[in-house]
């Protein structure tokens, strides 16, 4: 600062400031104003295609200068703050400018809940906005869902349409209000209306009716989470089997009644993101939420209708032993992505929602709402899309601009800006014709938005995939990146690193580099390179992608394995195929070294799943009878790199075990095994530092035990924390071992 001291007082004490990063629909404009305010100068601030560009001028602007960043506001992120001298122009006033364009490198902030000041509003009966569901401020509400283009600015948003009344515009130009320049304001005289009264959407959840309702990044299906029968037709409509549903309640004592939270758990449920947070279950709602599962997901309200509508049940419908708890899950049809639209809603919902909730302010992007757990103390994202996206990677330099489309389940697109990541919402899965369209729309708006050309197209390997077809479409350079190579960079990306570096990932299944089925490996990382370590011991696939579907089919692969195929159609006799199987695999049949292949074995093996109804449902309910993990002494063999866990399936595949004492075991054991198999490679390779990926890291035992036994053996371990392990980080991977590869071409 005394350089721009100094440089002040030979030019006359006028500076020029450009801030960049998430500044622009935060309230940082107004802020600016009422600090040059608070310091005397003279001058102007105005969002610019970079950020925000500020002039200031007087005897404090250095102290101006000092204070900008310790004092921002809640929802702004600063990355860079450039200041310089320049000539003075004598001006005594201070104003904020209208936008400035040009080629973007500013960007949108996440969707925030609503901040304490405007729900004393929502339910002050002396303010104008009392009982509004649609009050907000600089520091809360719609960004990313409502915004079309940058810079952010009301035109460009899905509230241009709304005229602001006289009062709303008073606030809207007034320094000194939270309003000041807030760009969804709106109030009942001239703001966003719903469809139905707020005591109709109350009635019909106590009456165990099922409502849709149009929330911030789509619309939610709600209904009473106590109510079994209401819950049990929802699912029923929802063609939604076992897959389980989460749940929202009104205050956090509300959450202590339904589940067991720690401070890290209570923390998260009330940051500004509102994500879901899975928490350990006191089995206290309707069963059919979370069907043999010990965890359940919990959210606290997000938007001020949600808030509402907890009070109006409260007041009309009070319950005196229980709080209300309601069920909130996406409201879409058959694994498709999230509806937006009114007429779309109001049409395809009408089979499965008894009253369809609407309101006329445009949701311009989808968004589901996030998930996210606490894994050893540390947050982990499940899902990540309303409340952290658009907030970028920072990478460890700039690179190229580069598009990577991700996989084909929980898909996710990222785009690359100079030094920054751009992943996407969730997309989902990418089979249908609903969730490509999505995804192409997504596409577009990122690149839109970020006003990015991209250079090069990054893909997954697998040539059939959805995703890999629309990169070869594009007419772009492509790169194409190994999945569990992807897993590994992903992580890598947000760490800042390059290798050489371990790596290892565990997954339901990724193309390998040799055509096969991978999904256990180990893998040594250096830049843009890789080379596989080794890889769990293969199992045959009887009936290809189905045995995925149908564990019993994974167990009966391991029975074979184990010299014991005679027990197939005993033990599965209820299956119309087990008779047929154990022929079927004395065939030379293709082999997988998927993890979640062993999971899905030993979840049938115990008989804890044998059909499943949703992805990942035999591991979480394998997950969810652990207490206490244990290991199986010489339960697993390591040879020429390849782990094989024989010795354990063989006890799992013994008769009478418990359930739950043989699920600790493999849980236990399993990470044990994981551990000696790192340690080993660490020993052989020199390399103390490993990556852990892929989607079995969701399992919260299995991430903490070789978490634990890594630490325990001084490897440094890097693991996922502003992308989730599974598919939803693959596009982050992609795009940085795409970003090397062009960097080494180059050089």
């Amino acid at each position: 600062m005394t350089m721009v001291g100094e440089a002040t007082a030979r030019y006359g004490r006028r500076l020029r400031l450009h801030v960049r990063g998430a500044v622009q629909g935060v309230g940082f404009r107004p802020y600016i104003y009422g600090l040059a305010v608070r310091y005397r100068l003279g001058g102007f601030v105005a969002n610019d295609p970079h950020g925000v560009v500020i002039e200031v001028e007087g005897e404090r602007a250095c102290d101006f200068v000092t204070a900008l960043p310790a004092e921002k506001p809640p929802l702004a992120r600063i990355d860079e703050i450039s200041v310089q001298p320049i000539s003075a122009v004598a001006s005594e006033e201070f104003c904020i400018r209208a936008s400035e364009q040009g080629r973007l490198s500013t960007r949108i902030v996440a969707d925030a809940a609503t901040c304490p000041e405007c729900l004393g509003e929502l339910f002050d009966p002396a303010s104008r906005f009392h009982l509004y569901p649609f009050v907000n401020c600089t520091h809360c509400g719609p960004r990313y869902t409502i915004a079309e283009q940058l810079p952010y600015d009301r035109p460009a948003t899905a509230m241009k349409r709304f005229a602001m009344c006289e009062a709303c515009a008073a606030e809207y130009a007034d320094p000194n209000s939270r309003r000041f320049h807030a760009q969804a304001i709106a109030c009942p005289q001239c703001g966003p209306r719903l469809s139905h009264a707020v005591a109709e959407i109350a009635a019909a959840i106590a009456k165990g009716m099922i409502v849709a309702v149009k929330g911030l990044g789509g619309y939610q299906l709600v209904c009473d989470a106590r109510d079994e029968e209401a819950v049990e037709r929802l699912r029923q409509r929802k063609q939604r089997d076992q897959k389980p549903f989460a749940v929202m309640v009104g205050s956090l004592d509300a959450v202590t009644e339904i589940a067991v939270a720690d401070a890290a758990e209570l923390a998260l449920l009330q940051t500004l993101a509102r994500p879901i947070v899975l928490m350990t279950s006191r089995h206290r709602l309707a069963f059919a939420i979370a069907p043999e599962l010990s965890r359940v997901g919990v959210m606290l309200p997000v938007a001020p209708l949600h808030h509402l509508i907890f009070d109006a049940l409260n007041v009309g419908h009070s319950r005196d032993a229980e709080s209300w708890a309601m069920v909130t899950t996406s409201a879409n049809v058959g694994g498709e992505p999230l509806l937006i639209d009114n007429d779309q809603a109001t049409q395809r919902l009408a089979g499965i929602a008894d009253l369809v909730v609407t309101h006329d302010r445009d949701i311009v992007t989808r968004a589901d709402d996030s998930v996210v757990s606490v894994v050893a103390g540390r947050t982990q994202f499940i899902r990540r899309a309303r409340g952290y996206v658009p907030e970028p990677v920072h990478l460890a330099r700039s690179v190229p601009s580069i598009l990577a489309v991700g996989g084909a389940l929980k898909s996710t697109v990222t785009v690359t800006r100079g030094n920054e990541a751009f992943v996407s919402q969730h997309i989902g899965d990418l089979d249908t014709a609903e969730g490509i369209r999505f995804f192409g729309e997504t596409v577009r708006h990122l690149l839109t938005t970020l006003d990015i050309e991209p250079v090069v197209v990054a893909h997954d390997m697998h040539p059939n995939l959805a995703s890999t077809r629309f990169a070869e479409a594009s007419g772009t350079r492509l790169v194409a990146v190994q999945h569990h190579h992807a897993h590994a960079a992903s992580v890598m990306a947000e760490h800042g690193i390059e290798g050489p570096i371990l790596a290892l990932v565990l997954d339901g299944f990724g193309y390998g580099s040799d055509g096969g089925n991978w999904g256990g490996e180990l893998l040594l990382c250096e830049r843009a390179h890789f080379r596989r370590l080794g890889h769990l011991a293969p199992l045959k696939l009887p009936g290809g992608d189905r045995a995925a579907r149908e564990p019993w089919r994974m167990a009966a692969s391991v029975l074979h394995s184990l010299h014991r195929g005679d027990q197939i159609s005993g033990r599965f006799a209820a299956q119309p195929h087990a008779a047929r199987l154990s022929a079927l695999l004395e065939r030379d049949l293709p082999a997988t070294t998927s993890a979640g292949r062993l999971f899905d074995a030993a979840a049938g093996l115990l008989g804890l799943s044998v059909v499943q109804s949703y992805e990942g449902e035999a591991a979480m309910k394998l997950e969810s009878r652990v207490r206490r993990p244990r290991v199986a002494e010489d339960g697993w063999v390591v040879e020429n790199g390849q782990l094989s866990l024989s010795p354990l399936l063989e006890q799992l595949a013994s008769d009478g075990l418990d359930p739950t004492e043989s699920a600790e075991l493999f849980h236990g054991t399993f990470a044990a095994a994981c551990v000696e198999w790192i340690v080993r490679s660490a020993r052989q390779t020199g390399i103390t530092t490993v990556v852990l990926s892929g989607g079995c890291f969701l399992n919260a035992i299995l991430s903490a035990e070789i978490e634990r036994g890594c630490l325990a053996a001084h490897v440094a371990l890097l693991l996922p924390r502003q992308v989730p392990p599974n598919d939803g980080g693959l596009s982050l991977g992609q795009a940085w071992i795409a970003a090397l590869r062009l960097m080494e071409h180059k050089s």
